[in-house]
């Protein structure tokens, strides 16, 4: 009865023991306190994203590619454009949001519904030398007016 009313004791002593009162090798290793914001990310900037990049628009999923085209970007907000094949170049709006790249294109008309009309809005990230996002179609007119797509872009050579 002793030994129960002493382990008692002690494991109510350890509950009620204040944070700071743990022993100096339990802190090795230890996550950050909850009150401590993770590190941000390194911010973006539009430096690190100038030169011409091949980029595919793919389903969600990523099964298939459904539109390719190339996308020049400079060191500034200026002068960005798409180039779809056989088509003139569309300008581009970008802006920088921490570690994120958004660009917004259009309206225009659509590489995969002809003659409607559609506004682009793609979010990336630089991922090593790789842009990885997504994009939202919104079309005027017709079925499915929005759709959502992965977007993957490289270098170009």
């Amino acid at each position: 009865m002793r030994r129960i009313a002493s382990c008692c004791i002690a494991l109510l002593l350890v509950a009620c023991g204040k944070p700071g009162d743990k022993p100096a090798d339990e802190t090795v290793g230890e996550a950050p306190a909850m009150d401590q914001a993770p590190a941000a990310p390194a911010a973006l900037s539009l430096a690190d994203l100038a030169g011409t990049w091949d980029v595919r628009a793919l389903t969600e999923s990523g099964d298939s590619t459904v539109v390719a085209f190339q996308m020049e970007a400079t060191g500034n907000e200026d002068g960005w454009t798409l180039k779809f094949p056989k088509r003139d170049p569309i300008p581009l709006r970008v802006s920088v949001d921490g570690d994120s790249l958004v660009t917004e294109a259009g309206p225009y008309e659509s590489v995969l519904r002809k003659g409607v009309q559609v506004t682009t809005r793609t979010v990336t990230r630089l991922e090593g030398d790789r842009m990885i996002g997504t994009t939202v179609a919104k079309y005027e007119s017709g079925p499915n007016p929005e759709i959502r797509l992965r977007f993957e872009g490289t270098r170009a050579p």
